[in-house]
């Protein structure tokens, strides 16, 4: 029988290769066809249906009241803010840069565990950080001159995503030990849900639906079933059985499924947008990232300080 960390950790690996392929298949529909906050609205109110819809069938669990402003901190961070900056992101810049940039969420996740988990924290995490905010900070001061589809301020909603998609992960984790995973990502897509409405329902219903075509929706489709419904569960069920930090390391993967993903659409497909958004620079900034990822997720012996 298949351990349930083992099952934790297929999880993460299936999620992060979703969201890996999720960075150039989301890009490829916006702004032309659909908005990044219509977008959202569409993802958030989809999937507020289906947690919701499974929940009323499958988890009859109450929440206490004095969790509510948790759950409504991880709608706000998990759900509705870093959503919006992620579309946002991505609709502005390069699908290599982004999920890139998004690789620094370990070392985030790390930061924000040690003042509210009281995580542990040694030199070789301090020295990982380190370099992940400098192959971060390389990455987007570059978008601003890049040639390709990079860009300056797509690659600091990125980063402001993965810091928002940090704290999520760490606040959540707090809520693991007392309700079932279905009942936390119900209540987090809610109120992420009632975040986003005010602002969304107005693009929504301004977005030209006539123009959609069968790729729009299968677009669409990806995102809400694979990206959203699937990959948040998968993370949330795997935050069940493992720490933080192991769950946020897994994000290392998806710059490289974004390559392979680049690739076949620059050289298979001839989409020369995106032939220039794989050079030194990017390569160099992943490597200093995933370095300090490593270095960060690393089992430590030495004295914490």
């Amino acid at each position: 029988m298949i351990k349930d960390t083992t099952k934790a950790h297929l999880a993460l690996l299936g999620a992060n290769i979703i969201y890996g392929a999720n960075y150039i298949i989301a890009k490829g529909i916006m702004p032309d066809k659909i908005g990044p906050t219509a977008f959202v609205f569409i993802r958030l109110a989809c999937c507020v249906l289906l947690f919701w819809l499974i929940k009323f069938l499958f988890v009859k669990e109450k929440v206490e009241k004095k969790d509510f402003l948790r759950l409504a901190l991880c709608g706000l961070f998990g759900g509705a803010l870093n959503q919006s900056l992620f579309f946002h992101g991505i609709n502005l810049t390069s699908p290599i840069d982004a999920s890139i940039i998004t690789t620094a969420t370990p070392v985030i996740v790390l930061v924000f565990s040690y003042f509210i988990l009281k995580e542990r924290i040694t030199k070789n995490k301090i020295l990982g950080i380190t370099l992940g905010a400098i192959g971060a900070v390389l990455l987007i001061l570059y978008g601003n001159k890049a040639v390709g589809t990079s860009s300056f301020l797509g690659n600091l909603f990125i980063l402001l995503n993965a810091c928002s998609y940090g704290l999520y992960l760490v606040l959540a984790k707090t809520l693991m030990h007392k309700y079932n995973a279905m009942t936390v990502v119900s209540w987090i897509f809610l109120f992420g849900f009632l975040y986003v409405f005010p602002f969304g329902i107005n693009s929504f219903l301004d977005t030209n639906f006539a123009g959609f075509d069968l790729d729009t929706y299968l677009t669409i489709g990806y995102v809400v079933i694979f990206t959203t419904f699937l990959a948040y569960f998968f993370n949330i069920y795997a935050l069940n059985h493992l720490a933080p930090s192991v769950t946020s390391s897994y994000i290392y993967l998806q710059p490289a499924v974004s390559f392979i993903m680049v690739s076949i659409m620059a050289y298979v497909f001839m989409q020369t947008q995106y032939a220039q958004d794989i050079n030194l620079v990017k390569i160099l900034s992943c490597g200093l990232v995933a370095f300090g990822v490593y270095l960060v997720s690393k089992p430590q012996k030495k004295k914490a300080i």
